[in-house]
């Protein structure tokens, strides 16, 4: 239970789907609601795809470049802390690519914007993809990997269900508020990032000590 809820805590704050309702807002404004929800649902699908693809594949690609997985785990929390800091200055669509010109191109072409923008970059990013495959080293007993999917699996529905309500939500919260929530998920990344950054400094350490 507790990898449950380490794993779903970290995947949900990088992920970060509060940030991402203001951009769907914008791609889907023209939508009705049927269309807004089937963008939804493919979004998800296609972001559980990719952390599938992340999860599982991730060692070949470390092992194709020859890259150990404290070096994944320093380049991942400095990405994930970098994440952080832009949700707290408000700059995370400029961080993940998503300039207002950019938005407004990609509102012509509603629909590709499930696979990306927000996909990827928005909510699969370079942080969320280098968490899992750090995950899937450090994790290889068959129980640890059937939770660690639940997790991302409970992730995605709760990913469906923001960006579903996501027009509900912006009304309810409004900018303020959604900016707010931001901050704070902001906070928590940034310490997922530096807590990467410590222990894997800390592995080194250890390692040289005892040579």
């Amino acid at each position: 239970m507790e990898l449950f809820l380490v794993t779903f805590g970290a995947l949900f704050s990088i992920m970060n789907p509060l940030g991402t309702v203001p951009i769907f807002v914008g791609l889907s404004q023209d939508n009705t609601r049927k269309e807004r929800a089937v963008i939804a649902f493919w979004t998800s699908v296609n972001a559980f795809i990719i952390l599938l693809l992340a999860f599982f594949a991730g060692k070949y690609i470390l092992s194709f470049f020859g890259i150990s997985i404290n070096a994944l785990k320093i380049a991942g929390g400095l990405i994930i802390a970098s994440s952080g800091f832009a949700l707290l200055t408000g700059k995370f669509a400029e961080h993940k690519g998503m300039k207002r010109k950019r938005v407004e191109e990609d509102i012509q072409n509603r629909n590709e914007i499930s696979l990306t923008p927000l996909a990827i970059p928005m909510l699969a990013g370079p942080g969320t993809i280098s968490l899992l495959i750090a995950y899937n080293q450090e994790f290889s007993d068959l129980s640890d990997i059937f939770i660690i999917l639940g997790a991302m699996l409970f992730t995605v529905l709760c990913i469906y269900f923001i960006l579903k309500s996501a027009h509900f939500i912006v009304k309810f919260l409004g900018a303020s508020g959604i900016n707010a929530l931001s901050r704070i998920i902001g906070f928590i990344v940034i310490a997922i990032g530096i807590e990467y950054i410590i222990s894997s400094v800390v592995d080194i350490i250890t390692h040289i000590s005892f040579k």
